[in-house]
């Protein structure tokens, strides 16, 4: 539906996020015309999923690009296709839709191998509607091929036309320089300045910038079983259909990222495809793809919300993500999506049973916050991300050594270490080696360190002294020098 060119402001037009200044290109076209893979070669990365069938894309991914020096934002969409009415192929093109309405300039992309279709001949009109600069991208077009298609594809009525090769690399120059052409750009003085600065930039340290300098956004990842809301509960929070939903499980494929900004503060925030149990994944190339896409997400995040069904809480596939997150040591937050369908009388109880599951087994989470919610009513969003910023906080909290070594020395006097291999346990000293996740040095006498059991027991005195609820933290034993072993 054209109408659908005149759909209100997105989320980043919202929220002030600087991505809002940037211009933006949707890569549009029918399914396995190689969007994804022009996308994942314009930004650079490999984000897009990418596989040999067609419909791997669903949602709408968004990455940065650089183009001759100037930076936008590149939109990789779902393929067109006709569809009946609410079916998930017609979301799909919706969220298609919605791209095109944000954007400044076209990437309408066609398959050399198969020749214009009629279907390219449809939505090339509906791109015509749009009146925004159009380029009609010849893609698999090595050889000979994209000479041969030249003329075909004018009837398009498309002056602007390029040939490439998305994979291979094949005339990416010259639509980089199409794209320099049609983008909207500042004057000339301003470009030189630009490409003059990002020669000149140097990296720094996070470590090393003062805290208030430090405006990356927090991103918070959330995580968990197919259809439990993951992507429901995202767009309640930006208050628009960004992230494709329906009863369907496992809708969602490719890790999504959306800036939004969140009572001033910067956050980047990742919808990820469900996680199923190992012995369910089914044996094709695309599950496996979207689940370790879900890893990767993991590993770039700070915080994570651990989306449970509130009608089938912590069931074992629950624990192996938590326990995924405990060994990337990320901060997390509970949440129990569908409380409203939870009797009333049985919410107490319920509370209470996760709350003991959690102190029984996801020890590494103690004291981890839990929320119930509604996605779908929209009940006690803001509560999550509240959560997941007070997580962050003590995700990055430091305690000083004077402290550290004033609690050490009260927690070896309520409790004396045992001995190891027949010798006499003593911890020397203790500081904390870093952040993200807190992680502390503990300087001992024996080679072989600290028994599990004891070093549990220091980890929950930490916890419980220091205020470090909800977030790994992990024990460095070091064994001192020894000036008398040599002699």
């Amino acid at each position: 539906n054209i109408t659908l060119f005149a759909a209100g402001m997105t989320h980043s037009q919202r929220s002030g996020i600087s991505n809002m200044t940037l211009p933006k290109v949707a890569i549009i076209g029918r399914p396995n015309v190689g969007k994804s893979t022009l996308f994942n070669r314009l930004t650079r990365t490999r984000h897009a999923l990418v596989a040999d069938v067609p419909g791997v894309t669903r949602d709408r991914r968004e990455g940065k690009a650089d183009i001759g020096g100037l930076e936008c934002i590149v939109f990789d969409t779902a393929g067109l296709e006709e569809a009946e009415e609410f079916s998930l192929q017609a979301r799909m093109t919706a969220q298609t839709l919605a791209a095109l309405a944000d954007a400044q300039v076209i990437l309408l992309v066609v398959d050399a191998r198969s020749g214009i279709l009629p279907v390219d001949r449809h939505f090339a009109q509906l791109v015509r509607a749009s009146c925004k600069p159009v380029i009609l991208v010849i893609n698999k077009a090595e050889g000979k091929r994209g000479a041969d298609l030249s003329a075909d594809a004018y009837t398009l009525g498309f002056d602007n036309l390029v040939g490439i090769s998305a994979e291979h690399g094949d005339g990416i120059g010259d639509l980089l320089d199409a794209l320099i052409a049609a983008l909207p750009n500042d004057d000339e003085e301003t470009f030189v300045k630009k490409k003059r600065k990002k020669r000149t930039k140097t990296i720094t340290p996070i470590e090393d910038i003062p805290e208030e300098e430090q405006t990356a956004p927090i991103g918070i990842t959330v995580v968990g079983r197919p259809n439990v809301g993951k992507s429901t509960f995202l767009n309640q929070l930006l208050k628009e259909d960004r992230l494709l939903t329906g009863p369907e499980a496992g809708i969602t494929r490719d890790s999504i990222a959306v800036d939004f900004d969140y009572k001033g503060q910067a956050l980047r925030l990742v919808d990820t495809a469900g996680m199923r149990k190992k012995s369910r994944v089914m044996p094709n190339r695309l599950e496996v793809m979207a689940v370790n896409d879900t890893r990767r997400a993991i590993q770039f995040a700070q915080v994570a919300v651990l989306m449970l069904d509130a009608t089938q809480a912590l069931e074992k596939q629950d624990l192996q993500i938590a326990g995924m997150l405990a060994e990337e040591g990320r901060a997390c937050v509970l949440a129990l999506n569908k409380w409203d369908l939870v009797p009333h009388d049985e919410k107490q109880a319920l509370m209470n049973e996760v709350l003991f599951q959690i102190d029984k087994i996801m020890p590494m989470f103690k004291g981890i916050s839990v929320v119930p919610l509604s996605a779908n009513q929209g009940k006690h969003i803001d509560k999550v991300i509240d959560a997941c910023l007070e997580a962050f906080k003590i995700w990055n909290s430091r305690v000083s050594t004077g402290a550290l070594n004033r609690w050490l020395e009260d927690a070896l006097s309520r409790h004396t270490p045992p001995q190891v291999s027949g010798r006499r346990l003593k911890i020397k000293f203790m500081t904390q080696a870093k952040t993200r996740p807190p992680t502390f040095a503990v300087f001992v006498n024996v080679k072989d360190g600290i028994p599990e059991t004891y070093q549990r027991y220091m980890i929950n005195s930490l916890r419980e002294t220091f205020h470090l609820p909800g977030v790994p933290i992990r024990l460095l034993v070091r064994r001192g020098k020894n000036p008398y072993e040599d002699k």
